[in-house]
């Protein structure tokens, strides 16, 4: 026994050694921080004991003599904590059960400890940073006792307990099955001077709010976790250790390069299906009466990750973990991770209906928005959720066809971008806040909808005005420029505004930032209607006509000639440039181009031919556009015709409706 963990100890030494070798290829700025954490997990009273090693550089020209911690667990430890009341104790579905006091969670320090033995326990106090929230114990604060000097690191040792919550929301334990995320004492982000809109030095570490997701330094993670050996471990990172001892018990140490966090899972009964993806290695952890679905993820997020690798840039990690949560445990699914994701699926979801494969694309995307870019997603939540939802959108059509991304059930089908834009135009008030706000701070639910759906729709929009190579252009610029960097959007626009105006000239203006005003910055929202269409004979002139200039007559024997019209109004206060396609009876087509800014515009034609339908925005590149229904007018409707698009309308509006009970 003692030489098959000697050997297996050496195996994973050389594995070890080539991860971490490997790991150097991707740190492509200085570490902050750095992290070594033992983990045992005692999966009976879901407790966590752990110790931690922190380095720390400050990264700024201040001298810093506080240092601040997220204590995320804490948002679970009672009914008072900011995420509960923001939240009503309820989240993507699932109540947190407050008669159970094994169902809440908490995380507590035991010791912290500087270099030469400095005890700081005794400094720590929590702080509400955001709220007059008194009671929410998810920021700590520590006095140091020696001030940490410009780029001068300090090491920590802390000790701490951690409880996990019965899942109802992200993280959490399901009887044995466990997800276990914001799970350890992590530090704040101190912005130098000049980082993103910081106009002084100062720490960034927001409380956890019901809306709002992370942000944190991209860190190195060597992190030892202790589970019965029964327990199947899936991670952040790569396994590079594994050694059972003699308790019944098996420690595995994964090592984790140049991410923002560190999230794992397990469980006694996972199913693990292996594929791999050019370099990348898939792994799929997937409940037993769930593993006839694992092809379903592994295909999607190859789908993606070919995707992105040709649209956005390269996946510079060497593995991707997808984790299916038991239904019990389904308020931890959807939820991302660098190199980590959950998703979620039920036995007997059929081919047609793509949750499984929206969700895998989804949260793996964001490895990109929100590992890779990593913008701060309390304070700009639509960097990272909006982006990642307008590529998902893309990467279902791509992948599985325009019309029938999301639903393709025959005649009864679905779109994913059209599925995302509904989610902005179907709000019961559109207006009802900008898009550039805290993520806490949205009104009334528009969170979901403006951080995720409008922003979505506002870039698909972008994309229709600039076209799609000028848009893959700014998108891949926006990531080679500022990927590990933390972007603010200041830094997206500059690019916009570089991009565009080389590629465009001055087709619209100068600069983008009338486009950002209008979707980003502004609550207002944008339609266009087609009002009318008239054609009229024109009739020779009647009168004294002494001093007037015989008309020249262009027509044929027997034709007559029309004074045509199309009329449209700006019913929105949102301007943007559009196209009107015009079509004549005789199949003759003008496409004219309109700046958007009047209140009404006016196109007239003196032809033989009569105008027998026109449409604002042919191509649908205004997404943004509110009502698509009104953009377009016939004088000679087609039974046929009009009853084809009354079925797809009917067929869309249950499909929205069907979903949104799904989801509920």
């Amino acid at each position: 026994m003692k030489n098959k963990f000697y050997k297996q100890s050496i195996f994973f030494s050389v594995i070890f050694l080539l991860t971490t070798l490997s790991a150097f290829s991707i740190q492509l700025t200085p570490r902050i921080t750095n992290y070594k954490i033992n983990a045992d997990l005692n999966t009976e009273t879901k407790i966590i004991t752990g110790q931690m090693t922190l380095s720390w550089r400050n990264p700024s020209g201040d001298t810093v003599s506080t240092l601040q911690f997220h204590m995320y667990l804490n948002a679970f430890k009672n009914t008072e904590s900011t995420f509960v009341k923001e939240s009503g104790g309820q989240l993507r579905g699932k109540k947190i059960d407050d008669d159970d006091s094994i169902s809440w969670g908490w995380i507590d320090i035991v010791k912290m400890e500087a270099e030469q033995g400095f005890d700081l326990t005794r400094n720590m106090s929590f702080i509400h940073p955001d709220d007059d929230n008194v009671n929410d114990r998810t920021v700590l604060e520590v006095a140091l006792n020696k001030p940490v000097l410009p780029n001068e690191t300090i090491t920590l040792n802390i000790e701490f307990v951690s409880k996990l919550p019965k899942i109802f929301a992200r993280t959490g334990f399901s009887n044995n099955y466990f997800l276990v995320a914001q799970w350890f004492p992590k530090i704040g982000v101190y912005e130098p001077a000049g980082m993103r809109f910081a106009k002084k030095g100062g720490w960034n570490c927001h409380q956890f709010h019901g809306h709002s997701e992370f942000y944190a330094n991209f860190s190195n993670y060597e992190v030892d976790i202790t589970v019965p050996e029964t327990f199947v471990v899936g991670s952040v990172g790569s396994l590079v250790n594994k050694i059972y001892n003699l308790d019944g018990l098996v420690t595995l140490k994964y090592i984790a390069t140049n991410v923002v966090d560190f999230a794992w899972t397990a469980s006694p009964i996972f199913e693990v299906v292996e594929d791999n993806w050019n370099d990348v290695e898939i792994m799929v952890y997937l409940q037993p009466e769930h593993a006839y679905l694992a092809d379903r993820h592994i295909e999607s997020v190859k789908a993606a990750l070919s995707y992105f690798d040709e649209h956005l840039g390269k996946y510079p990690y060497s593995t991707i973990t997808i984790v299916d949560p038991p239904i019990s445990g389904a308020g931890s699914g959807g939820m991302e991770y660098p190199t980590f994701i959950t998703a979620g699926s039920f036995w007997g979801l059929p081919a047609g209906l793509r949750m499984i494969e929206m969700v895998t694309i989804h949260e793996f995307g964001h490895n990109y928005f929100m590992g890779l870019l990593a913008s701060n997603e309390f304070e700009e939540a639509w960097l990272d959720e909006g982006f990642n939802t307008y590529f998902e959108g893309r990467i279902m059509d791509d992948a599985y066809g325009k019309n029938r991304s999301f639903i393709d059930f025959g005649k009864f089908y679905f779109g994913d971008r059209v599925f995302q834009r509904l989610g902005y135009t179907g709000m019961s008030n559109p207006k009802i806040a900008e898009v550039f706000r805290y993520a806490w701070e949205y009104p009334h639910g528009g969170y979901s909808s403006l951080s995720y759906n409008k922003t979505a729709t506002w870039l698909a929009t972008l994309e229709g005005l600039v076209g799609i190579e000028t848009m893959d252009e700014i998108m891949q610029t926006y990531f080679e420029r500022w990927k590990f960097k933390h972007p603010c959007a200041n830094d997206f626009i500059e690019i916009v505004n570089e991009i565009v105006p080389k590629n465009l000239g001055n087709k619209y203006g100068e600069n983008m930032n009338w486009f950002f005003d209008e979707v980003l910055y502004g609550s207002n929202v944008c339609d266009y209607k087609l009002a009318a269409i008239s054609n009229k004979s024109v009739k020779p002139p009647l009168g004294i006509l002494d001093d007037i200039i015989e008309r020249p007559d262009t027509t044929a024997e027997g034709e007559k000639l029309y004074d045509s019209k199309v009329i449209i109004h700006r019913l929105g206060e949102v301007i943007m440039p559009v196209e009107i396609l015009i079509h004549f009876d005789n199949g003759d087509e003008v496409l004219e181009l309109w700046d958007g800014k009047s209140r009404t515009k006016e196109f007239s034609y003196e032809r033989t031919e009569k105008i027998e339908w026109a449409k604002v925005d042919p191509n649908e590149k205004i997404t943004i556009d509110i009502n698509w229904l009104n953009n377009g007018k016939t004088l000679k409707p087609e039974t046929k015709v009009a009853w084809k698009y009354m079925v797809n309308f009917l067929y869309y509006l249950q499909n929205f409706l069907q979903t949104l009970i799904f989801f509920a």
